[in-house]
């Protein structure tokens, strides 16, 4: 409950400011800071804070996690929902929090955020962690899709379901959501054999007060394919920039994480290069969950 209250507090707060975002820090603020920026749109970082925020901030760092504008627990009826709505929420995090740079991980959709603001402001990052991250957006739809049909070879019904999502328009928010739905449905993003940590990270989780306020705004991807126009991207080129930039990008993915191709995974990894790399084996998509010991190693190892 007294988390749920320091919640409530810092929401207020940021709304008397004009910033309507929630937001909450773990460790001691003179330690290298970390802004992790949740999945979406409609995510929020209720299950990074409900099981692993603190424990990384354990680990020697300042952590900074916060949900976006008109998602999760940041809730704003005017939101515009466009990346540089996103970008000026961070910017704002930085003043709030007097950051002259900080490391931004960014997981899933929160990677192409985390991507984009870190090409706007390098000045701002010390280094840029993409954790199951997207970077190429119709090459993972491809993938998924490409993967069902293989799935599905001999099951007329699941083919002519994927072959109506195939045909929709690919810069929609139906296309995306449809895409995402079936990997879903089909077992993409979970580990294949759970670990007993992972099974604890995940049960503590669900029975604690995070999950409680695992909101999320279902309109919110409708509203971000209409108002923004970046909205079915490549990133990889812009990694290449960062990277001339002097910005460290470091990748960490999940061997078992179904929405990213084997081609998909070798392009970053060659943008990253080797020793920025981690492929995690019997992980998935929630990587900081499925293999925490694993996540945490590596971030120790590249950022301390």
């Amino acid at each position: 409950m007294k988390s749920l209250f320091v919640a409530f507090i810092l929401s207020i707060s940021f709304f008397a400011n004009g910033q309507n975002l929630y937001i909450k820090t773990y460790g001691n603020e003179k330690n290298k800071a970390i802004i992790f920026i949740h999945g979406g749109p409609s995510g929020n970082a209720t299950l990074f804070e409900g099981t692993t925020a603190q424990n990384l901030a354990d680990l020697g760092f300042y952590v900074i996690a916060y949900d976006r504008r008109g998602e999760g627990r940041s809730a704003d009826p005017n939101a515009m929902f466009t990346f540089e709505e996103a970008f000026q929420d961070i910017n704002s995090i930085y003043k709030k929090y007097h950051l002259k740079k900080a490391i931004i991980l960014g997981h899933s959709f929160g990677g192409l955020v985390a991507t984009l603001y870190t090409n706007k402001y390098p000045k701002n990052v010390s280094a840029l962690v993409l954790a199951g991250a997207l970077y190429s957006q119709q090459e993972t739809y491809d993938h998924i899709l490409d993967t069902l049909k293989k799935k599905y070879n001999n099951n007329s019904e699941q083919l002519k379901r994927i072959n109506i999502v195939e045909n929709l328009d690919k810069n929609s928010a139906d296309y995306r959501k449809k895409c995402f739905e079936l990997a879903g449905e089909n077992n993409f993003f979970k580990m294949p054999n759970p670990t007993a940590e992972s099974k604890k990270l995940y049960a503590d989780y669900e029975a604690g007060e995070f999950y409680k306020t695992n909101i999320r705004n279902k309109n919110a991807p409708l509203l971000f394919y209409q108002n923004e126009k970046q909205n079915n991207i490549d990133t990889r080129t812009i990694l290449k920039k960062i990277k001339t930039a002097d910005v460290p990008i470091y990748g960490i993915y999940g061997k078992q994480d179904g929405i990213f191709s084997s081609a998909q995974i070798k392009s970053l990894k060659a943008i990253t290069g080797e020793k920025h790399f981690a492929f995690l084996d019997n992980c998935s998509h929630y990587l900081f969950v499925d293999q925490q010991t694993a996540f945490f190693s590596k971030l120790k190892y590249w950022l301390k």
